[in-house]
């Protein structure tokens, strides 16, 4: 992985386009929503900036200017927030900037707290009177994105021995048992929905969400990353071992290595198989490269060598089978190649000598599909932001392309934490 790749050079011209509030436009921005959306609006612009000044790369004037935007408007609170939308979003944004210019920002962060703290111990209990009333979830009680898991991150970070982060990994825990449902056991996960949220033919009789964004790979994440903190409650490790037995059960062990599907239906279910549905395009949200990195946290947080075996050599195969490359439509954090790179960067940082080494040397090829060597990284940073659908934010826009080839391009690692809204760290 070489120090200088163009893909830094891309990132500085992507921040120098997005420098100010005033110098973003669309129908979009004139949204109640875009102040607060870490996922499309403001806050993931304001990342973008804030990873760039605790890296000593631009000011942190920028950094200020966004954060002011973003919160001069009322923020949301409440069943309708979470990590990337409302106070959560807000919170994890201010707390990134804390870590950079510790003592900033505290006071906004502990009103922020409080109203999280309250609203996700009311959360966590609700869903534990459902799972108690013996129904099923929706994805967005639990899943990154939308639920429990995705704040309870965040709840991590800011107070590890807090009796919300308990609140929300006893829940998780109880998530992972099964649920008898008229007669036929089901995983304590399943949703009666389609993945979507709504009910689906497709999906009649719901399904099981193996997703790191919106499935069970999200707080196998969480739990594997609490442990490793030393915050664990009663049943912890069982729950890890049950997510993990799931995802053995419906992995296929390919010539390209294995791969686990986005999804298990009812009549998979009860047929105990599934076929793959052809190549699969890796990527954080759904697919191998997310739930190997899930996969590969809750190896070190147990000490199981064989799951990081599995885990890291699955990564490096999504990473190089021409056939699920092929599948890879744009350079997103979500599911394009700057996420891919960010991952693969990552996930060395954690794994056996031998597999950083490949994972390593995978970077640049990853890193030259977001900006080639003979392309002007103005031009690519400008045709990206104009493209017509393109958002300028986090998941799937510019900002978070540019995020995610920094710490790759520069052969460092986040400064800030940004990428802790992802459990991948």
């Amino acid at each position: 992985m070489t120090d200088d790749h163009p893909a830094a050079a891309f990132a500085e011209a992507v921040a120098d386009q997005l420098a100010h509030p005033d110098a973003v436009a669309g129908p979009s921005t004139a949204q109640p929503w875009w102040r607060q959306s870490l996922a499309h609006g403001a806050p993931g612009i304001a990342l973008l900036h804030i990873e760039r000044a605790a890296a000593g790369l631009a000011p942190w004037q920028r950094a200020h200017d966004w954060l002011t935007y973003a919160a001069r408007s009322p923020l949301t609170a409440g069943a309708d927030s979470h990590l990337f939308h409302g106070a959560p979003a807000l919170a994890h944004v201010l707390a990134c900037a804390a870590a950079a210019r510790p003592g900033s920002y505290e006071k906004a962060l502990e009103g922020l707290d409080r109203v999280i703290t309250a609203d996700i111990q009311r959360r966590a209990g609700f869903a534990q009177a459902r799972i108690i009333a013996g129904r099923l979830p929706a994805l967005a009680e639990f899943d990154v994105i939308r639920g429990l898991t995705g704040v309870g991150s965040y709840l991590l970070r800011r107070d590890p021995g807090g009796e919300a982060v308990r609140a929300v990994l006893e829940y998780l825990v109880r998530l992972t048992e099964p649920l008898k449902i008229n007669g036929e056991t089901l995983p304590g996960w399943w949703s009666a929905s389609g993945p979507s949220g709504r009910d689906s033919v497709r999906f009649a009789g719901g399904h099981g969400n193996c997703g790191v964004a919106h499935g069970i790979g999200g707080p196998l994440a969480l739990l594997a990353l609490a442990a490793q903190r030393d915050v664990t409650v009663p049943g912890h490790r069982d729950a890890i071992d049950r997510i993990c037995a799931w995802l053995d059960r419906w992995r296929t062990d390919t010539g390209a290595g294995p791969l686990w599907p986005y999804w298990v239906n009812r009549s998979q279910l009860r047929a105990g198989h599934r076929d793959l549905d052809g190549p699969q395009r890796p990527a954080w949200c759904y697919g191998t490269v997310g739930l190997a990195r899930a996969q590969q946290l809750a190896a070190l947080a147990t000490g199981d060598t064989d799951r990081r075996h599995i885990a890291e050599n699955a990564l490096i195969h999504a990473l190089t089978n021409p056939l699920h490359r092929a599948a890879i439509t744009d350079t997103s954090l979500c599911h394009g190649y700057a996420g891919l790179a960010h991952i693969a960067t990552i996930s060395a940082s954690d794994a056996t000598p031998d597999a950083a080494a490949r994972l390593h040397a995978l970077v640049p090829d990853l890193l030259d599909a977001v900006q080639p060597a003979a392309g002007n990284p103005e031009h690519t940073a400008a045709a990206l932001l104009g493209d017509v659908g393109c958002d300028p934010a986090f998941l799937d826009g510019a900002a978070g392309v540019a995020l995610a080839a920094l710490a790759p391009s520069t052969a460092t690692l986040p400064r800030t934490g940004w990428d802790a809204c992802l459990l991948i760290a």
